[in-house]
């Protein structure tokens, strides 16, 4: 991300001949082996796969032990936005070539969007709240903010929270290209995610999980954590609109950032960042840039809105939880990830986009948005500990 580099190439997992989009952001060196055992490898989806993957570096990098004693006050939110598919389809070829006898009695338990949590809590014995939103492409965002949420309300201590996603295949990549939403630049796979520029075509499909350990913060500082950032606001709303398109106003996005900064209790001139929805789509971005107008005013242009998903590709229902992660680093390292090949920007579309080059500035507050087909809308407020 900081080298500004994309993530972008060719499908090589199934032909894509037939396919109008042939290109993807797709996890070409996972090997479940490395996390796996390999009777537990048959039990689960590629979703799982990839939430138990990335749980695993998230709890080795936050330090945070288990126990029997904090076990009932550990939970785990995790969710996907489109579960199992990996495994449906799969398992239909199955059935079409050998019969139903060829039926995995494994293929409901690994379908479910919450098994990706069920066995994360298993494995790490988190005996807390255990659930697992699917909203789309808010999926990854409204984890971390429940999450968020279940800490304040006393529910839970430490909450283990994100999005994970696995859907590059046939049914994916062709669902999204009957709908005409996927770039189909796929001569020049880097350059085809490229939001708010004047050339976009649509968004690029997405694979991958982003997991956070979030933690009461007293007991944070009591045990000597790392602390990357403070979540201190979070907001839901509905668009109320159309099941796919936004509000062409962007009516539910503005909506949704003042009720996350009301929650937070911050004026919108304290903002130095947005990590924007950002996903590349000619409706998307504009409506999206109207609703930061709406909401910051004058103060619109000197804030710094970038996205992430212009080298990560869009990983849909883990998008929120990915992007978390770049929010909290950027306020750690104090430097922006730029929005890579924008390079002539759209009509309307003249916020600072921290255009093809990561930025080095101060960062205090910022501001993560996600939104999702049905015209759900998330956004999360994160303020720099000193």
């Amino acid at each position: 991300m900081l080298a500004g580099k994309s993530g972008i190439g060719p499908v090589t997992r199934f032909d894509t001949s037939d396919y109008p989009s042939k290109i993807a952001g797709q996890i070409n060196d996972f090997d479940p082996a490395d996390y796996f055992d390999r009777k537990d490898i048959k039990k689960t989806d590629l979703h799982t796969q990839y939430a138990m993957a990335a749980t695993g570096f998230a709890m080795a990098d936050s330090g945070f032990e288990i126990t029997e004693d904090n076990s009932e006050r550990v939970g785990v939110d995790i969710g996907s936005g489109m579960g199992g598919l990996t495994t449906i389809e799969e398992t239909h070829v199955k059935v079409l070539e050998r019969g139903p006898g060829r039926i995995s009695p494994f293929f409901i338990p690994s379908l479910a969007v919450n098994l990706a949590a069920g066995n994360v809590s298993i494995r790490y014995g988190a005996r807390g709240p255990n659930t697992a939103p699917s909203t789309a492409c808010t999926t990854g965002l409204h984890a971390v903010g429940d999450a968020f949420r279940l800490i304040q309300h006393g529910y839970a201590d430490t909450m283990i929270a994100g999005g994970s996603e696995g859907v590059v295949t046939p049914l994916g990549i062709g669902g999204f290209c009957a709908m005409k939403a996927l770039s189909t630049r796929n001569d020049e796979p880097e350059r085809a995610s490229r939001p708010w520029d004047r050339d976009r075509d649509g968004f690029v499909l997405g694979e991958g999980a982003g997991i956070v350990v979030i933690e009461e913060l007293e007991q944070a500082r009591a045990r000597g954590a790392s602390i990357y950032a403070e979540i201190v606001g979070y907001g839901m709303s509905g668009d109320a609109y159309h099941i796919s398109a936004p509000h062409p106003e962007g009516a539910g996005a503005a909506q949704v950032m003042r009720l996350a900064l009301k929650d937070a209790g911050l004026t919108p001139e304290s903002v130095d960042y947005i990590n924007a929805h950002g996903t590349s789509t000619p409706l998307g971005d504009i409506a999206e840039v109207m609703a930061v107008k709406q909401v910051f005013g004058e103060h619109a242009k000197k804030l710094a809105v970038s996205s992430t998903k212009s080298a990560t590709g869009h990983l849909l229902g883990a998008a929120g939880g990915l992007e978390t992660g770049f929010v909290c680093l950027a306020m750690r390292d104090q430097i922006l990830p730029a929005t890579i090949n924008h390079e002539n920007p759209g009509e309307d579309c003249d916020l600072d986009f921290v255009p093809l080059e990561p930025r080095a500035t101060r960062v205090d507050v910022a501001i993560n948005n996600s939104f999702g087909f049905g015209g759900t809308n998330g956004a999360l407020v994160f303020k720099r500990l000193d």
